[in-house]
């Protein structure tokens, strides 16, 4: 941790594991504040935490979470390379992504940090591995987003410890309304997110999410809305990069996997109560989705939200 740290990453940290403890009913998970700093450090927030000092080759955890700051904090890249040569994950929050990315002169591997900074280094540098996904892994070091998606990057990492509903539970009691996957991109500008400026498309989307068991028409869909098929289609275009009647089958399709990973209700009845007809064109909807069939998605027992390996993972520092 350096000075200028945010404090709403190192809430999201130790609340997101506390809430996981909570829900395990034992103290599966735990934490120690470090820094090259050592002592009272204040964050951009004003928010001031205790930390023990940092040494390179001792008291290393089982994964190292880098919460970066304004003022640059040297040595961190030493205790990095040592939790490198252990074989142990190393997570690197926005600011210290950015300063890590910088500091290594073209770093192997895909490499991502919070959209406003890979924006800035495409434009100073040649970064061709740069990515605005939530989080990308490169050799054992995870760079990340931060910021309002660290509580689903540690959700993401102990996930591989908890089966599929404790992780909906750990998000629900987080207030969590979806859990973003690592690949998926962050939302980088206003326009990004049109729909939600404009009450007609959000209608629509409700429409189809109220009518999962019983699709609608696009034809009836855009009546109930408001609003042209034209229009619709131009937007979610532009939004989604995606055609309106395909966005509505992905939602549906959605729905299934969750019913198949959380319940144990028929295929059939699953298929049902979510618009497929059959348990065929369920599987086939599914397969096309997911990439696997209802029964070997039901037969996961642990369920992934960080789409690379990070090894073991089982305390953060």
């Amino acid at each position: 941790m350096a000075p200028g740290f945010s404090g709403y990453e190192l809430a999201a940290i130790t609340q997101t594991l506390e809430a996981a403890n909570a829900l395990l009913t034992r103290q599966a998970y735990c934490w120690r504040i470090t820094s090259t700093e050592p002592g009272l450090i204040a964050g951009a927030d004003g928010l001031l935490t205790r930390a023990e000092p940092a040494i390179p080759d001792h008291d290393l955890s089982d994964v190292l979470i880098v919460i970066g700051g304004r003022k640059e904090a040297p040595g961190w890249l030493a205790r990095v390379r040592s939790m490198q040569r252990l074989a142990r994950p190393v997570v690197l929050l926005s600011d210290a992504a950015t300063r890590y990315i910088r500091s290594v002169n073209r770093p192997p591997g895909r490499l991502t940090t919070h959209w406003r900074d890979a924006a800035n280094l495409q434009e100073t540098g040649d970064y061709p591995n740069l990515t605005t996904h939530f989080s990308e892994n490169s050799g054992g070091i995870i760079t990340a987003a931060g910021h309002g998606a660290t509580s689903e990057l540690v959700i993401g990492l102990i996930a591989g410890d908890l089966t599929g509903p404790q992780v909906a539970e750990l998000g629900s009691q987080l207030l969590l309304h979806t859990i973003r996957k690592s690949d998926a991109e962050q939302p980088k500008h206003l326009a990004d997110n049109a729909s939600l400026f404009d009450a007609r498309v959000t209608e629509a989307i409700k429409l189809m999410e109220d009518s999962i068991a019983e699709p609608m028409s696009m034809a009836e869909l855009t009546e109930k809305a408001g609003l042209s098929t034209r229009h619709l289609e131009r937007v979610f275009r532009k939004v989604f990069d995606d055609t309106p009647a395909k966005f509505y089958k992905r939602l549906r399709a959605r729905k299934a996997r969750a019913m198949i990973e959380e319940t144990l209700l028929p295929m059939v009845e699953i298929a049902l109560a979510t618009g497929f007809g059959s348990s065929d064109a369920l599987a086939k909807a599914v397969r096309e989705e997911y990439g696997l069939t209802p029964s070997k998605m039901r037969a996961r027992h642990k369920i992934s939200l960080l789409n690379h390996d990070i090894g073991q993972d089982t305390a953060a520092e």
